[in-house]
């Protein structure tokens, strides 16, 4: 966490970064998502892509089978194909993260909690810590909160930075990931603000959105975030991750995230230590264009097991 002199100084910070062009964003993110990948560099994107996927599921009717199964999906995409990477995580409620983690002992798949009232984040403080204490006590390896988005677009960008940073300090050696659930902020300009007011607060990771609220991640929003993690670094050395969530279902969608990620922030985010996938749907389409890809047949989905 850095401080800002208080409240004045880190509204003087958020209002004095520059403002995004919008219709420049815009057009860069079109003119990336053009870009053609092909054969062998197809390849080792998809592999890339499925190797950074937060598979998962927040639903009302989750159960504790289906976690069990999607946990199982995490570890072995591709029963029939030991080549398959595994996925980065699974992410769940946090009444569900000491299923998850049981049925990936011995894996290197991490477990991530969404916390902090998900996805409205209306909720006092101290419910907020208590959820992210009891998915940390559970086995979370990641915690996964959300901004409040009405103190944000309110201007009182001291109360969000101080969640923030007391989220951070409850995760203990948990890595936190803050959504800024950016289909709400309305301008890239507050895209911009909500992600360097999150990495200042102490956040591993920013995120796009919940998946909840439409639109969720877009290239240009993502474009923005990519930016300012990217300069963040060249300011304070310090390296945070990006990860677009909700709306990410296919393969082309996936390689354009990541030709987005290698032309905006550089090489060194293209691991899933530093950028993720949030998506539910996105891996079986990843298998089945890899198994098109190795063997001229497309296997369609039912060949997969449902996500």
């Amino acid at each position: 966490m850095e401080t800002l002199n208080g409240a004045g100084g880190l509204r003087a910070f958020l209002r004095g970064l520059p403002g995004v062009d919008q219709v420049g964003a815009e057009e860069r993110a079109a003119r990336l998502a053009t870009r053609s990948v092909k054969t062998t560099a197809k390849a080792e994107a998809i592999d890339l892509a499925i190797s950074m996927v937060d598979l998962t599921t927040l639903e009302g009717a989750d159960t504790a089978g289906k976690v069990r199964a999607l946990c199982a999906k995490a570890a072995h995409p591709d029963p029939a194909d030991a080549a398959v990477p595994r996925v980065a995580a699974v992410c769940v409620y946090s009444d569900m993260v000491d299923v998850a983690v049981r049925s990936l002992a011995g894996t290197d798949v991490k477990v991530a909690s969404v916390a902090t009232a998900f996805p409205s984040g209306r909720a006092p403080l101290e419910a907020k810590l208590v959820d992210t204490r009891a998915a940390v006590a559970a086995g979370a390896a990641e915690i996964d909160m959300v901004i409040d988005r009405g103190a944000f677009l309110a201007g009182d960008y001291s109360k969000v930075f101080e969640e923030i940073t007391a989220v951070k300090e409850a995760c203990g050696e948990a890595h936190l990931k803050v959504i800024l659930e950016t289909g709400e902020l309305v301008t890239l300009d507050n895209v911009r603000r909500a992600s360097w007011l999150a990495m200042r607060a102490g956040a591993d990771f920013i995120k796009t959105s919940t998946g909840k609220v439409s639109p969720a991640a877009t290239l240009p929003v993502t474009l923005v975030m990519l930016e300012a993690v990217r300069d963040y670094r060249a300011a304070t050395d310090r390296q945070v991750g990006v990860k677009p969530a909700g709306g990410i279902r296919t393969t082309k969608d996936a390689i354009r995230y990541l030709v987005l990620v290698n032309e905006t922030a550089g090489p060194d985010w293209l691991s899933p230590e530093w950028f993720r996938l949030g998506a539910s749907s996105l891996l079986n389409d990843l298998l089945m264009q890899r198994r098109k890809l190795a063997t001229g047949v497309y296997s369609g989905p039912d060949y997969f097991t449902l996500d």
